[in-house]
């Protein structure tokens, strides 16, 4: 007998044997698990038959929609000719030419790529690559790094030792590396009348005193492009990543730009990177880079990096870092529909406009008195939600107003959660003018019943 699931049946069945990331737990208590049985488009559906639409991108991964048949079609034909291979010793077709094409789409100083399989495995490589290259250069004493406040690059240890993220960070500051963390340049502090490019240049003061100070020790800088996704989509001007890439070359400090959440289209450009005219030594990957369907992630990093390792065996100048699935064939073959996709539909022209959809049907939240900032950078939008507007105070995190708002939008349905009380767009690129209209006004009913308190 076929058993027919409902979301309280598998909601129940779930929390009798799962752990679920980023979650306290004890909340499904009294908000059960919803349990999403197909995908189609910007839309989800629950086993009782209840639509969301996703404009979050299921954690900012889906690129052109659930069930996409272009997708779909390059990994069932890649699965009945390899589905995996380890890539140490070996090669295969779609990984060979899928870095060809990333090689040839990323900034100009990008020229080899070595693969894992998220984002926060590609930070850990990245941090390794960098420091080992001083290492076999003759300089270990180039061993720490530089972050931006408020900056997020994932939870393992060497990422999580970057990031500075209280919530994520603060519990396992025993295990971490001791890093440096300059002051970020997101423009939500800048003063009245202040435009963003002035106030990041005047943040980056602090960023090159640093480096002019301890650039003997430091091996890197680690930024996220123009938007600080987990730290509540603060943004900054592109000016900053311009004397970034400058004072780096001064300093002789490797740049190293985390683009898993902000590459493949999220800011505008292919990569973020492009908006300010520069090339990072290294650049991390993920996310977007399959569509949204299967785990891959990849740094690129520099010939001259690349060289630093490239000798005999005997020297042991070797970069011996793996994962068992990197370059998997099957995620590769997603990577592969997905920039098909970008190069026969417009997708960068296309996403210009959708952005200004997002923008002209939120534009009136500025007036909302509970509503401090309403910015956007591309197809990534936040509404800031504050107790007291003009002192830009917020709501005590203890209320969890934020999370009120989300609940108020799944009853609408619509998929927006929000990152304490910063609502965000960050929806797939299918989305169409009805869809934004829907996902804008939901967002503002959420806000409204969040400031009521539920």
């Amino acid at each position: 007998m076929i058993t027919q699931n409902t979301n309280s049946d598998l909601a129940q069945r779930d929390t009798n044997v799962l752990w679920h990331p980023c979650t306290q737990m004890k909340d499904h208590e009294a908000w059960p698990p919803i349990a999403i049985k197909r995908g189609e488009g910007v839309w989800l559906e629950d086993h009782n038959g209840k639509r969301y639409l996703d404009a979050i991108s299921s954690w900012w991964v889906n690129l052109f929609g659930h069930a996409n048949p272009r997708i779909n079609q390059a990994i069932t034909d890649q699965l009945g000719t390899l589905e995996q291979v380890m890539l140490s010793g070996f090669t295969h077709e779609p990984v060979v030419r899928l870095s060809e094409r990333l090689v040839a789409l990323s900034p100009k100083k990008l020229q080899r790529c070595f693969y894992a399989d998220n984002g926060s495995c590609a930070v850990e490589i990245a941090m390794k690559m960098s420091f080992h290259y001083w290492l076999n250069k003759g300089k270990p004493n180039k061993k720490r790094f530089v972050n931006l406040a408020n900056g997020y690059h994932g939870e393992t240890l060497g990422a999580l030792s970057v990031c500075d993220v209280p919530l994520y960070k603060k519990t396992y500051g025993p295990l971490l590396l001791d890093v440096i963390t300059a002051p970020s340049p997101d423009c939500y502090h800048r003063e009245a009348g202040q435009s963003w490019e002035d106030y990041s240049r005047q943040q980056f003061t602090k960023m090159e005193a640093i480096l002019s100070e301890q650039h003997d020790e430091i091996c890197a800088v680690i930024v996220e492009p123009l938007v600080q996704g987990a730290g509540f989509m603060r943004m900054y001007h592109p000016i900053y990543l311009t004397l970034l890439r400058e004072a780096c070359d001064q300093y002789n400090v490797h740049l190293i730009a985390d683009e898993i959440a902000t590459g493949f289209g999220r800011t505008g450009t292919m990569f973020a990177c492009e908006q300010a005219s520069i090339s990072p030594d290294i650049m991390c990957l993920s996310k977007g880079i399959t569509g949204g369907y299967l785990p891959l992630s990849t740094v690129l990093t520099s010939e001259d990096i690349y060289q630093a390792f490239y000798d005999d065996y005997t020297e042991l100048t070797g970069f011996l870092h793996s994962h068992s699935y990197t370059g998997n064939p099957l995620a590769c073959q997603a990577a592969h529909a997905t920039l098909d996709i970008f190069e026969q539909d417009n997708v960068i022209e296309n996403n210009k406009t959708l952005a200004e959809l997002m923008r002209t049907t939120t534009a009136s939240f500025e007036d909302h008195p509970n509503i401090s900032e309403v910015r956007q950078t591309g197809m990534i939008l936040a509404i800031e939600m504050v107790k007291n507007k003009p002192s830009k105070e917020p709501f005590p995190w203890q209320e969890r107003r934020g999370r009120k708002g989300f609940q108020y939008a799944m009853e609408q349905g619509v998929l927006l959660r929000p990152m304490g009380d910063t609502f965000y767009f960050i929806p797939p690129y299918v989305i169409n003018e009805d869809e934004i209209k829907l996902m804008s006004k939901v967002a503002l009913e959420s806000i409204d019943h969040a400031v009521k308190g539920g």
